[in-house]
This record gives structure tokens, C-alpha cells and sequence, in this order.
């Protein structure tokens, strides 16, 4: 692992982009954020013995060894994978969980095979409603708790890929080899690696990781009762000037990223007045679906003196970035302007 990665834990392995390596519209496999629910396994599954089960409400259950997988149709897509709980620590209100700042988030080029051509295969019974994904990692901690999560079949059918390559390399060890699930436009919670099990079921998963975490709730509420985290929320955010810096009066200038999970990132507008008045960003770069997209603002600034800088991002549905952040006990999908903003001294 890159040593300039900020690491929050080491058991279980969870670990932060650096803001440097955030300012490329395609993100490093070896600074990738990393998060884990589970112990990784020290050495890569053997090719040969690895099979993913399909089972469940199929007409006909599969065991595909990894030369059937890659004798489907192969798909090649950028998608911003960013973690529920990215941005967690600067909320103004403590949340529990990892203390994130902005670096649980990368794009990368995801090659591999569509779920819904896999399933065709195995013939999806009508009274499939959900489709569950279970990996090789073994739980952490004496509750055993195995990391297993579901999605919506019409999630599983229309937009989510089973990746084996990264970036155009094998599937890294750290982010699932030799297969995960990527829903795509969806947290990272969604997308289980090291995939070695697919269900389908009528009812959505039980269990801790889909009933106690990744739900949004308030102190007091049960957290069943939450809504499940799923898509990606609007959301810009500022690479450059790094926050608390200083600069000399004349040109600055402002970078970032923007994304919106299933719907594209329409506009960016920034303010360097606390949000007072706010002008247009120009976009810069590639523009895929599922990938952020990166922006750039040239300032000119004169007078010396204290400046707060602001972005906010407009999706092609309309929907505005919030002010500030809906706050829940978990911090999930905080994408407050407010929480986003970097102050610099210009002298």
C-alpha cells in the first residue's frame, strides 16, 4: 500500500486517498481508497479452484470457474466508487464510524462481464425480487459476522457489472479478486469483493450489514427503520488550493471533482466569497455516466485577506447540492457545501 495513504485502521484495513492523488480523473489501483469490513486473505484464491455459486430462485444454478466468466460478453466502464461514510469527519456534528475526509472516493475503468448476462444464463424465477452477494473474506471479531449485502433485482439487471480487472490490471487483492460486484452510481458498500456467491431471493438480505449499518437514521430510531444507503449523492468537491494554505494576490487556481452517482453532473459553480455570489465552473476532461467529472475555476484575486471557497454541483435531474449536510448517527452521504468548503490566506 502507497505509504501516502492515510490509514484509519489496520484491522480491518481501511484506508483514505491522498488529496494529491484525487486531482487525475482516473485514480491509482495502489491509492485506491480501501475499505473492508473483514480480514483480507494474505495470498490471491487460486484461479483454478475458485467458482461463483449461483443459486437461489434461478431455473438452473450455475458453478462458473473464472474461464466461463470471461467467455461472457466484456464491458469496460468508469465509475466513481466512493464509501457511504466519505466526509464522515468534517460533519460539524460527531458521527460514529471511520473519520473520513474527502479520500474515500476514486474513479477507475472497471473492466468485466454484465450481471444480467450471467443471470440470463441461469434463468431469473419470477419471484426474484433481490439479488445477494457474499465473498471469501473471513469476519473479524468473535460474532462471525460474514459481510453480506443485496440489491434490488432491477439494479442487478440493468447497471451492475462483475469487475475482474481495475484500471486495466487483474482486480487487485486489496479490492476484491478475482471478482466483485460493482453496482454502479452505488457506495462501495454495494459492491461486495472477493465474490464467491450470488442468490437470488424474493426478500432483501438480513442481517447486521443490511438492518444495524448502512441504513440513515436518528439517535433513538430503530435503524431497521432507516433508509438503505444506495446511490451515490450530488456532490463537489475542491482538490486544489488545499485547505489552510496561503497564497500571493494574482491568478488561483481552483480544481475539483463532481459526481452524482446514477445521474450526470450538469453544472459546478463556485463562490470565493463564503456564497455570496456564485459563478460557473468549466468542465475539463472525459465525460462518462458513471465517472466524475472534473472541473476548473481561475481566479483573480488582489486583495490580500482571509477568502472561503465554496462548490456546488447541479446534476442533469436538477438536483442542487445542499447547503449543508442531513446529519445522521452514522454519517452517510455527507455532501454539504458548507462541509466542503477550504479556506486559504492570500498575503
Amino acid at each position: 500500500m502507497d505509504k501516502k495513504m492515510r490509514v484509519m485502521s489496520e484491522r480491518p484495513l481501511n484506508a483514505e486517498t491522498p488529496l494529491v492523488s484525487l486531482q487525475s480523473w482516473i485514480t491509482a489501483n495502489d491509492v485506491f481508497f480501501k475499505r473492508n469490513q473483514g480480514k483480507i486473505m494474505s495470498a490471491p484464491v487460486s484461479l483454478d479452484s475458485w467458482r461463483l455459486s449461483i443459486q437461489g430462485l434461478v431455473a438452473r444454478p450455475q458453478e462458473l470457474s473464472f474461464a466461463e466468466i470471461l467467455a461472457y460478453p466484456k464491458v469496460e466502464i468508469a465509475n466513481t466508487l466512493e464509501c457511504s461514510g466519505n466526509s464522515r469527519s468534517l460533519l460539524e456534528k460527531k458521527a460514529s464510524g471511520n473519520p473520513w475526509t474527502i479520500g474515500g472516493v476514486g474513479n477507475a475503468v472497471w473492466g468485466g462481464v454484465r450481471l444480467a448476462d450471467v443471470l440470463d444464463e441461469a434463468g431469473v424465477d419470477s419471484q426474484a425480487r433481490h439479488v445477494s452477494f457474499e465473498g471469501l473474506d473471513k469476519p473479524l471479531g468473535s460474532a462471525g459476522i460474514k459481510f453480506i449485502r443485496s440489491i434490488p433485482i432491477t439494479k442487478a439487471l440493468d447497471s451492475t457489472l462483475l469487475a475482474y480487472e481495475m484500471n486495466g490490471e487483474p482486480l487487485p487483492l486489496e479490492h476484491g479478486f478475482p471478482l466483485r460486484a460493482l453496482a454502479l452510481g452505488w457506495t462501495g458498500a454495494n459492491c461486495v469483493k472477493w465474490l464467491s456467491t450470488i442468490t437470488l431471493q424474493e426478500e432483501p438480505q438480513e442481517g447486521f450489514f443490511m438492518d444495524k449499518v448502512y441504513r440513515e437514521f436518528q439517535k433513538g430510531e430503530d435503524p431497521a427503520s432507516g433508509q438503505v444507503v444506495t446511490t451515490i449523492n450530488i456532490k463537489a468537491v475542491i482538490t486544489a488550493p488545499e485547505n489552510g494554505s496561503t497564497h500571493t494576490p494574482g491568478s488561483v487556481i481552483i480544481r475539483g471533482a463532481a459526481y452524482a452517482g446514477e445521474a450526470d453532473v450538469a453544472r459546478v459553480a463556485v463562490s470565493v466569497d463564503d456564497g455570496a455570489t456564485w459563478e460557473d465552473a468549466a468542465f475539463y476532461g472525459p465525460h462518462e455516466r458513471y465517472a466524475w467529472r472534473r472541473w476548473e475555476f481561475q481566479w483573480t484575486v488582489s486583495e490580500p485577506g482571509e477568502y472561503v471557497i465554496l462548490a456546488r454541483a447541479t446534476d442533469s435531474k436538477g438536483r442542487v447540492q445542499p447547503d449543508s449536510a442531513h446529519w445522521n448517527v452514522l454519517g452517510y452521504g455527507n455532501n454539504g457545501i458548507r462541509e466542503h468548503a477550504v479556506a486559504i490566506s492570500v498575503r
